[in-house]
């Protein structure tokens, strides 16, 4: 649910409006930690501005290497 809201919304919105539109609430400590948990993995930044950038792009990446241009 948090994952889907964070790509919806991705650099729209600051991370305390897309908790606050979140379909169903989820306590603070739990979305950040969550958050903390999809940046280390490499799915999303938090930018200076609190704003998230979305970066998990699995089909990009197969083509890419498709391509020759990833070595990986």
């Amino acid at each position: 649910m948090i994952e889907k809201a964070l790509y919806k919304y991705k650099s729209d919105l600051t991370i305390t409006r897309i908790w606050k539109l979140l379909p169903r609430k989820v306590m603070w400590g739990t979305f950040k930690t969550t958050l903390a948990y999809l940046q280390d993995f490499g799915k999303i930044y938090i930018e200076k501005d609190k704003t998230v950038t979305w970066l998990w792009d699995p089909k990009g990446i197969e083509d890419l290497k498709k391509k020759g241009l990833l070595i990986k």
